[in-house]
């Protein structure tokens, strides 16, 4: 009997050891690539001690070094963090000596230039805050340091955060370049993380979004972007935060997984930042439990066919292409298990949505609470930045294009805009429930972008067909994901939208597209490097 167990030790050991050839044979195969690399793919790296951060950072440097100023030169990048080698080492020792600190160990992040990072400036692409060095990080950068992230760069923005230019031009830096069209827009204003992330300048980023300012870059740099409903990310430390409230930020990544992990870390609640009370009580666990490849099998999808874009020009020809790629996309749907309800009425909304309206001065009451948080603020007062004279150089009286209506009409276009919001809200919810739908899928947005020559002079404005609607409603969620490219090569998205704090499941049906399409393609104007 003890030989018999002593044969059976000796077998079993055989195999261990057989087994473990035979996986790192196949782990030599399969060599880390950078190049589309996800979160996922990163820490197996890590683990498996092919990568460190502090090599990881390098090539990501590398990397913009070579196609940012130079190559293709996409002007994407507006500050390099000067201690993001630094801080990789730190976290590479700690690695060494306990494991992760976190669920975004070692992970490069890109920010939108007008979220703050202590340490670096938050120039909003604007040569009137270039200076501006502010003393705090935002509450979402605190919350992606915890989780070991490491803030790599600040990227390229509409000027002042957009201010309704809906396109990545501003006066401290310029134009920022398309890389899958150069001589396009990125799409605004958080142009410059999209075409961070679509050159794989880094891992994933953060941007914010005031109308359309995630998902129409995101759409246009084939990348998967979301805007949470109202209340789950705080805007603390962030340009166009408290008390506005139709600012929101959320993740900008070349995956849906990545998305998941990324908006686990950047919700919750924050006292600075009221709105976020809304949202106690409304996040699972985790948004990564929702990642089912078989997730649109039997969903309920209704098609919105109705162009509610701004300033839609339907009948074009990009507006055709875009098209002809959304009905690629609802077949693509019905393949993989969705009930498509085609198509779908949202009453009035063509009626109601040109009455959105901002609350007089809230732009200036947001700008006052945004700089109270930092001692190191260029300007106290909205007033005192309209009065530099840098404001009347870069904005002459008859360009202007910031502030807001103030007076009784302004209070009154206000309340007209609360109601038809309220009446939107109650159309959209009732159209779900009448058809019993799981959400609504659209264009993410309903032409190709404009060509940079278009737009050399302000007010830039780029975004002719970016439907507005969960902006306008604010309690709206909406992921955009990749669904190919028109016949120009130019990428187009497909959005999908849901009732308030759906953030869960508008996620499992976008993973479940994108794992049964793969339509995102990098763009070839950055390849690897040798």
């Amino acid at each position: 009997m003890k030989g018999s167990y002593s044969r059976l030790a000796q077998s079993t050991l055989f195999l261990c050891v057989l087994l473990s050839l035979v996986s790192l044979a196949y782990g030599q195969d399969k060599p880390f690539n950078l190049l589309e690399a996800t979160i996922e793919s990163i820490h197996a790296a890590y683990r498996s001690g092919e990568l460190t951060s502090r090599q990881l950072v390098q090539l990501y440097l590398n990397r913009i070094e070579a196609y940012d100023q130079k190559g293709p030169k996409l002007n994407a990048i507006i500050t390099v963090n000067s201690q993001a080698l630094k801080e990789a080492d730190r976290l590479d020792a700690a690695y060494k000596r306990s494991g992760p600190v976190g669920s975004l160990h070692g992970i490069p992040i890109i920010l939108k230039d007008q979220i703050d990072a202590k340490g670096m400036p938050t120039t909003m692409g604007s040569v009137l805050f270039k200076d501006y060095y502010p003393d705090r990080d935002a509450f979402a950068v605190e919350k992606l340091k915890e989780a070991g992230a490491i803030i790599l760069a600040k990227a390229t923005l509409g000027e002042l955060g957009g201010a309704g230019t809906g396109d990545t031009y501003g006066s401290l830096y310029g134009a920022t370049r398309n890389p899958y069209a150069l001589d396009r827009t990125t799409g605004g204003s958080s142009g410059g993380p999209a075409a961070s992330i679509a050159a794989n300048f880094a891992t994933v980023a953060v941007g914010q979004e005031g109308v359309h300012s995630i998902r129409s870059p995101s759409t246009w740099n084939a990348l998967v972007g979301m805007r949470p409903t109202a209340g789950l990310v705080s805007r603390s430390g962030v340009f166009n935060g408290w008390p506005a409230l139709n600012g929101s930020m959320g993740p900008m990544v070349r995956t849906v997984q990545d998305l998941a992990m990324v908006l686990d870390v950047l919700v919750g609640y924050d006292p600075d930042d009221p709105i976020t009370a809304l949202g106690v009580g409304k996040v699972p666990e985790t948004y990564t439990n929702f990642l089912d490849e078989n997730g649109l099998k039997g969903a309920r999808i209704g098609v919105l066919r109705e162009s509610i874009g701004r300033r839609s020009e339907p009948g074009t020809e990009d507006f055709l292409r875009v098209g002809a790629v959304f009905d690629r996309a609802l077949e693509e749907l019905k393949a993989a298990g969705a009930v498509l309800v085609d198509p779908i009425v949202i009453p009035k909304v063509k009626e109601l949505l040109p009455k959105r309206a901002s609350p007089p001065q809230s732009r200036e009451k947001s700008l006052e609470v945004y700089l109270g948080r930092s001692a190191s603020r260029p300007y106290r007062t909205y007033q005192e930045m309209l009065e530099s004279p840098e404001f009347d150089k870069l904005y002459p009286p008859t360009q202007r294009r910031v502030g807001r209506p103030r007076g009784s009409d302004a209070q009154i276009r206000y309340y007209e805009y609360l109601e038809a919001r309220d009446e939107l809200m109650l159309h959209l919810l009732k159209m779900m429930a009448d058809h019993q739908l799981d959400a609504v899928v659209h264009k993410s947005v309903e032409h190709e972008p404009p060509f940079l020559a278009e737009l050399t002079q302000p007010p830039y404005v780029g975004e002719r067909g970016a439907p507005s609607i969960n902006t306008y409603l604010l309690y709206v969620p909406t992921i955009t994901v990749p669904a190919g490219f028109t016949g120009d090569h130019i990428p187009a998205g497909i959005s999908f939208l849901g009732r308030p704090y759906s953030e869960g499941t508008l996620i499992k049906f976008a993973y479940a597209y994108e794992k049964t399409t793969g339509h995102r393609k990098p763009p070839t104007s950055t390849p690897s490097l040798p």
